[in-house]
């Protein structure tokens, strides 16, 4: 039996969707919903490695603990004794995630793995960000959280009717 190959695997967290996506470089092979740090206490953008990973750390952590190689920690992608809070940006800067998600990420990473935390989804050969259209979302709410006006923000999405966004839908922002 062949043993995975830990190290083509990348987790990438967008602390703005509050998402963790495992992926290769082929292709995304799950995403999570997250909490993530809250604005007093941001979970930090960068690139990290796992550091270290404990099984029943206990309290607040949940069934699993994956150390971040985060300066001025300690930081983790770690579950929770609150599932309630995932989705939010609530943490003192860590990445939670519901306890049966850890479970599963867990078993699929190893220590070394590159962990890259951002704050959208980018593509660097274009040098766009993307955000997907959530309930309640309108161009004009959308345009004013990234700072473009409605008509940029129509424009490099060729929409011609501002009116009818989709629930999910990707839009560029940058």
């Amino acid at each position: 039996m062949n043993k995975p190959v830990y190290s083509q695997k990348r987790i990438y967290v967008y602390t703005f969707d509050r998402k963790l996506f495992l992926a290769t470089a082929q292709r995304t092979e799950k995403i999570y919903p997250v909490a993530v740090g809250k604005p007093q206490t941001p979970t930090p953008h960068g690139t990290y490695q796992i550091v270290n990973k404990i099984i029943n750390p206990g309290g607040i952590l949940g069934s699993r603990w994956m150390g971040l190689s985060i300066p001025n920690g300690p930081y983790g992608i770690h579950g929770t004794s609150r599932p309630e809070s995932i989705g939010k940006a609530i943490s003192n800067g860590c990445i939670r995630m519901f306890n049966q998600d850890v479970e599963e990420l867990f078993n699929m990473v190893s220590i070394g793995t590159t962990v890259i935390i951002k704050a959208l989804a980018q593509d660097t050969e274009n040098n766009h960000a993307y955000y997907k259209v959530k309930p309640g979302d309108t161009l004009w709410s959308i345009s004013r959280r990234f700072g473009i006006t409605v008509d940029e923000l129509a424009k490099m999405n060729n929409i011609s009717d501002p009116d009818n966004l989709q629930i999910g839908q990707e839009l560029i922002v940058r």
